[in-house]
């Protein structure tokens, strides 16, 4: 266990709402993550408007990967002295573009002045039939969504010096929305793909005592490639197809990799924190 797993598990117990996306209490889902300047990006590679909105966009997937939808957001922004006003309105508008993209009301939170930027954001959201970690079976297939790889090496190329686009994933990842609330009724359990795909597998088979066989060969510069945001699902092999059939109306493709089995699953990447 990593100190970071070892941490969180001191706050843990048997009736604790940890070990989600978020943490789901009757229909609302409370999720919080952090972007911490020099942890998570660094200023030199974003503009102030990429920064708020990827901080935005990294917390809103949390509730999308919970079948759950977003609908009011606090903030806690730590801001360098140094930051101009312009700069402040930037940070701003990128934070408000996520929000308004999924009708996300911000509703309070806090500022401080300090060394560098960091951002934490909360995200309270909604879901009638929400997806947890939690329901897997023998047997089922475990799948990703879309394309894994790219922010690892985006993010090679940016501490090599490189400059950054603007439609990269690094920069501006793409959630799943409307895939996951059109198969749903489909999937046993899921969760975004935020420390890579190997890690996440890692935290779905110990939410559910299980281990996996996998199906093809995965490359670790695939495999561990953290912050994608794409989805990490299971299911019933008897509904691959219609897995697929929504997965095609939305634009996404579905690469099944696994199949759940008795045992447990070691994850062997380096940790992304810490």
């Amino acid at each position: 266990m990593n100190v970071e797993n070892y941490f969180i598990s001191t706050f843990c117990s048997s009736g604790s709402h940890i070990g989600d996306d978020g943490a789901l209490i009757g229909k609302w889902v409370y999720s919080k993550d952090l972007f911490f300047e020099n942890v998570h990006f660094k200023r030199t590679w974003l503009s102030y408007y990429q920064i708020g909105y990827k901080a935005m966009i990294i917390n809103i997937s949390d509730a999308i990967a919970m079948n759950a939808i977003p609908k009011y957001a606090l903030l806690g922004v730590a801001m360098p002295k140094s930051m101009s006003l312009s700069q402040m309105d930037e940070l701003s508008s990128g934070i408000q573009a996520a929000a308004s993209k999924y009708n996300i009301e911000i509703i309070g939170g806090d500022t401080i002045g300090n060394s560098k930027l960091d951002l934490s954001v909360t995200i309270i959201s909604e879901s009638t039939a929400p997806l947890t970690r939690r329901g897997l079976k023998r047997g089922d297939i475990i799948a990703y969504t879309g394309e894994l790889g790219k922010s690892a090496k985006q993010l090679r190329y940016l501490l090599a010096g490189g400059s950054v686009h603007t439609q990269w994933r690094f920069v501006s990842p793409q959630l799943r929305q409307s895939f996951v609330m059109q198969s749903r009724r489909y999937l046993r359990c899921g969760m975004d793909i935020s420390d890579g795909l190997f890690s996440d597998m890692e935290k779905l088979c110990n939410a559910n005592r299980m281990g996996i066989r996998f199906q093809r060969k995965i490359e670790k510069k695939i495999g561990c490639s953290g912050e994608e945001y794409e989805m990490l699902i299971a299911f019933p092999p008897h509904r691959l197809s219609a897995i697929r059939r929504i997965a095609a109306r939305n634009r996404t493709t579905i690469t099944p990799v696994a199949r759940a089995v008795r045992g447990s699953y070691v994850n062997r990447c380096k940790r992304h924190h810490f």
